[in-house]
């Protein structure tokens, strides 16, 4: 019973904390960009329209950070916006970076080189993602590839002003070319034109400069040290994250991965003591058939065998119905407890099992030797 319920606990935590590292992945995955840089005066009310802050910071600033080889950033995209008309309706003209640029310079090339590109921290949250569609920027808030006289609409735009995807447009004084539509996301993205960032710069006559640096990191590199550090390379910027949602929810799994490896260690220690007392009272109680099968001609090593494969079945079956009950708790629990979705992990189940199996077989070794050892005589004086 000891190695059931430990067994099956271990079983249903691990299937828990890896569909719930699954599912903040994903979310984060959608999130898009969870670090903004932003001027020192600036205030945040909305994390994703912190960007109008109307404040500005140099655009070498994005330079410093890809070139400072950080680990756990994925994409970095500046973003300058200005207002414009566009056919009688006022709008946002959001000047981005594409994340062609980066690779495009030649100093960014040559320092990428020298930058982590593996995961340190949250592996499994990694955001990258291969599509190179205008349409990416709803969710990554990043695009691949942008031309100069190209430009996006937002659906808001989109639906006002009634223009469609290979449209010509005039904002500030410019000629660009629609490219794209984005879906409604419910967010200031809907009221904005996307154009590049250096066109907008020069038509606003705004310089080299941006409104805000939107950053997408690694969950746990996000919550853990990049804050710090780019607050470090950017000490006249203010470096702000979404680290509540992210600290609560990489805290979360680490307090379930933590609590599995209790579990494991309980099941162990409680497991092995409570098999070992019961194989040791089993020796003692059955002194008299030990004997017996001795002076029959048994010998140790058959007696040992026996215990041995008693503890085996007793690890199999204990091990076995304790990752069904892991199993069927956590198919039950997850979805109200964590809010997750829980599906069948085969290998977790198979080194629970093994895990049991094995700490039966340790438990027994010493009261089977002991059991070997006996003398056949004095079991039966005993008797």
């Amino acid at each position: 019973m000891a190695i059931l319920l430990g067994v099956a606990a271990l079983v249903a935590i691990r299937h828990v904390t890896v569909h719930s590292e699954g599912e903040v992945s994903r979310q984060l995955s959608t999130l898009g960009a969870n670090i903004l840089v932003l001027p020192k005066e600036a205030t945040l009310q909305d994390f994703y329209s912190a960007d109008q802050n109307g404040g500005t910071l140099p655009e070498e600033n994005v330079s410093e950070i890809w070139m400072a080889g950080l680990s756990g950033i994925e994409k970095v995209s500046p973003k300058l916006n200005v207002p414009a008309t566009l056919g009688g309706q006022a709008v946002t003209l959001t000047g981005i970076l594409p994340q062609s640029e980066f690779s495009a310079s030649s100093t960014w090339q040559n320092v990428s080189m020298f930058t982590p590109k593996k995961h340190q921290g949250c592996k499994k949250a990694d955001t990258h993602t291969d599509d190179s569609s205008p349409e990416a920027l709803t969710t990554t808030r990043a695009i691949q590839d942008l031309k100069e006289n190209e430009a996006i609409l937002g659906a808001d735009v989109a639906e006002k002003t009634h223009l469609n995807t290979g449209d010509k447009i005039s904002l500030l004084g410019g000629d660009f070319v629609v490219i794209a539509t984005l879906s409604r996301t419910g967010t200031v993205d809907d009221s904005r034109v996307f154009g590049h960032l250096h066109t907008v710069q020069r038509l606003s006559n705004r310089g080299e400069t941006v409104n805000a640096i939107e950053i997408v990191g690694c969950c746990e590199d996000a919550a853990g040290d990049l804050v710090p550090q780019l607050s470090k390379l950017l000490p006249h910027a203010k470096v702000v994250t979404i680290s509540q949602v992210v600290q609560t929810q990489v805290g979360v799994n680490r307090l379930m991965a933590n609590m599995s490896l209790f579990v494991l260690a309980v099941l162990v220690l409680v497991g092995g003591v409570s098999l070992a007392g019961a194989i040791s009272a089993n020796v003692r109680e059955r002194r008299k058939e030990i004997g017996t099968l001795m002076a029959m001609g048994a010998t140790p090593n058959f007696v040992l065998t026996l215990f041995l494969a008693k503890a085996l079945l007793l690890g199999l079956f204990a091990g076995t119905l304790g990752s069904l009950l892991g199993l069927v708790t956590a198919l039950l629990a997850g979805p109200r407890w964590a809010g997750v979705a829980i599906s069948p992990l085969p290998v977790t189940s198979l080194l629970a099992v093994l895990i049991a199996t094995a700490v039966a077989l340790l438990a027994a070794y010493l009261p089977a030797r002991q059991a070997a050892k006996m003398d056949p005589c004095l079991c039966f004086q005993e008797v």
